[in-house]
Parts: structure tokens; sequence; C-alpha cells
């Protein structure tokens, strides 16, 4: 144990990591002009290798962000419980190193609970949830009830695994129907019957009912670029007790262009109707956000944007918040451990477009970058003040 703690406290160990670190930060930042900054976090940071596809097996290439930053986080603490001496002298040391440790451990945790979704709407339009556009769901709506919908939501992952799911109501009822995953596509293009080129799956047989067999799919690669949306498609039975109620193809196409597609639906043995949406999962608040009024300002005789705002109306379920914000650049809105960015305005479909960030770590590199600081300023300036004393002496003398 001795010479293992010996190990992880060498200082050699620190200069090797810290050169991992820049190679990997140098190499992450090229990739980031074909992968975008979230394909780069995911296969470079948020990793404990990097793996790259050569001749279509996966290679170990490099250690990723996880593995470095996690021996860089073990070096830091083992080498200042080896040298630590509670002093004046050393109190900066020990505050720097301090804040180095609570930034590394703040960017784990971003990693593992940071979350961002995109909240979409109209001049009028009221919200209580927003949307992860890199994660889906397969939602089946109960619309019988005129008051409410009753939603039963399967995550794209279990999907994936092909295996039977019977499912249960916000009660605890077993639904009449069990979904059986046929297909899952994470990435897919879907056409008319029109064309049929090569790579292209027919729609009948992936599909019995629904819009399915007139369409044909196409899968695509997955992408992680940011200016791209990946786009899953899925083929699901409905298999009732004694008879099925058809196999329907679902898309992600479906959802985000309802006014070219109708909403799939059926009837099941109890008379309920159901409508079928593989939809971006939805994240719901005890608040909602009304759109007032979204501001598109350009300067006079050009088309560089001035002002991207929107002012929204915020009140929530219990009815102890109820006022208007104006979100605009750099001037986010921060409620209820959310954060709300002016991201987009005036796209195809809709008025203004908000990111929405949660992360509960979102402090702690403002606190770790003043602790260095702190730590530096109080070093520096011991030393400092030190130097000058000396040299008044001997002067003096």
């Amino acid at each position: 144990m001795a010479s293992l703690f010996k190990i992880f406290a060498s200082l050699r160990l620190t200069v090797v990591l810290l050169a991992l670190s820049i190679v990997l930060v140098f190499v992450a930042t090229l990739a980031q002009t074909q992968l975008g900054v979230w394909g780069v976090h995911q296969q470079y940071f948020h990793t404990f290798i990097v793996w790259k596809n050569i001749k279509g097996v996966s290679v170990p290439v490099f250690p990723g962000g996880y593995l470095v930053g996690g021996l860089l986080f073990v070096n830091l603490v083992t080498a200042h419980l080896q040298r630590f001496k509670l002093t004046w002298r050393k109190l900066g040391i020990h505050l720097a190193h301090a804040g180095v440790i609570l930034l590394l451990l703040g960017e784990l945790l971003s990693g593992l609970w940071q979350q961002e979704f995109q909240l979409k709407f109209n001049e009028g339009d009221t919200k209580n949830y927003a949307e992860n556009s890199r994660d889906f769901e397969l939602a089946l709506i109960d619309t019988t009830s005129p008051g409410y919908n009753e939603v039963v939501a399967i995550p794209a992952a279990l999907l994936e695994k092909g295996q039977p799911l019977p499912l249960t109501n916000s009660q605890g009822q077993a639904l009449p129907f069990t979904v059986i995953p046929r297909a899952y596509y994470p990435n897919a293009d879907i056409r008319g019957p029109a064309q049929q080129p090569p790579g292209e799956l027919p729609g009948s047989r992936l599909a019995t009912t629904g819009l399915g067999p007139q369409l044909s799919v196409t899968p695509l690669p997955f992408t992680y670029s940011d200016d791209e949306l990946n786009l899953p498609v899925a083929s699901v039975e409905l298999m009732g007790k004694d008879h099925s109620f058809g196999t329907w193809l679902v898309s992600a196409y479906f959802y985000l262009a309802p006014k070219a597609f109708s909403p799939q639906t059926f009837t099941d043995d109890a008379g309920h109707s159901w409508q079928l949406d593989l939809r971006p999962v939805r994240d719901y608040e005890p608040f909602s956000l009304t759109l007032i009024k979204a501001s598109h300002d350009i300067y006079p005789g050009s088309d560089i944007p001035k002002n991207f705002s929107s002012r929204v109306r915020l009140t929530s379920a219990d009815g102890r918040e109820d006022s208007e914000k104006l979100i605009y650049m750099n001037a986010p809105l921060r409620y209820n451990g959310m954060t709300f960015y002016q991201q987009q305005m005036d796209t195809p479909d809709y008025k203004s477009v908000l990111q929405v960030v949660r992360n509960p770590s979102w402090k702690l590199p403002y606190i770790s970058c003043l602790m260095v600081a702190g730590g530096l300023l109080w070093q520096f300036g011991l030393s400092l003040v030190t130097f000058i004393s000396r040299r008044k002496s001997s002067a003096a003398a």
C-alpha cells in the first residue's frame, strides 16, 4: 500500500497526466469539426477509453477524459495528503490544490448530472415540459377521456432490446396489450413508395397497419453533429390477449412534422382510443411558461441580429408564482434548479426556442476558480511580503 500510495503521489505521474490531457484536448478540438460539441463529449471526454473504428473493428487508441481526469484527481489528492503541513506558509498551496480537486469533481458531476432540453413554442403557447432532442421514447397515449390524456412512455433503449414489454398505467393496471418491438433503427430516413433505391426497406415488411405499409425506411449512420438530428424509426406489434392490434411503423418524422403525417390511432377491445408517437423524451415540471412576445430585432439596413428575446409568463402549479420574465442573450432565467437560455428565434415551425439546462453542480466551477485564485494570491502575496521585508532588513543593515 505504501508503494502504491507513492506511485499515485508521484510528480512524474502528474506531468504525464497533464501531457495526456493536453493531447486529448488538442485531438478532441480537431475532431469537433466533424463530431460537434456533443459528439466530442461522448467519444472523448465522457468515456474511459477513446475507441476508433478501424476496418469495422473498435480499437482502443487513447485514454478518455474519465480515465485521465480520474487518475489526475487521485494523484492530486494523494500528493496533497503526502505533503500536507498545516502552516500559514502552505495555506495558499493547500487552497489552490483543493480548488483544482473541486474543479475536477465538478466536471465529473456535470457529466453525470447535467441534462439539456429544448422548449419550443409560438406566441400564446403554454407548456409545462421541455424535450430532449437526443433521446426518444415511444408514447402510448390513451385519449379516451375528454379532460386529460393517460400516457405510458417506453424509452428507446428498451425498444432496441427487442423484448416483449407488458405495461401498466399510472394506476398500476395492466394495459390490454403487450408491446413487442420488431425492429429499431436509431437513425433512418422515410420516403414514399415511388422510389426504392438500394438499402431501403419496404414499409410492408415492417408494418401491417397505419402509415407504415405505404412508406419505405432507409437506415442511416448515427450522427453526433450539432447541426444534424437523429430520427429513429421503430416497428412495434401490439398484441392483445387473443389477437394482434397490428404491427405499426413509428417514427420521429411523424411527430416532428405533424402537418405532413396524421396521427396513428387504434381502439382496443374495451373501447379505449389510443395514439402512438415516437417522440423526444419529455421532462415535465411543476410550472409552466407562456410565450407572450418573441422579439427578433436587427440593425437597420443589415441582417446583423441586434436583439433576441422572449417575454414569458411563469406560473407555478401551486399558484405561488405568477410573473413575467424577459429572457435574452446572456440573460437567462433561473428557476427551480433549471436555467432557460435564448437559443433560437424564428425557426420554420416555432417562434422561439429556449435551451433548458439542469445542472445541480453548476456553481462548483466558480467556487473552485475562486479558491485557486485566492490560493495563488495568498501564496505569491506572502512571498512578496517576505521578499520586501528581507530587502528592507538588508538595506537597514
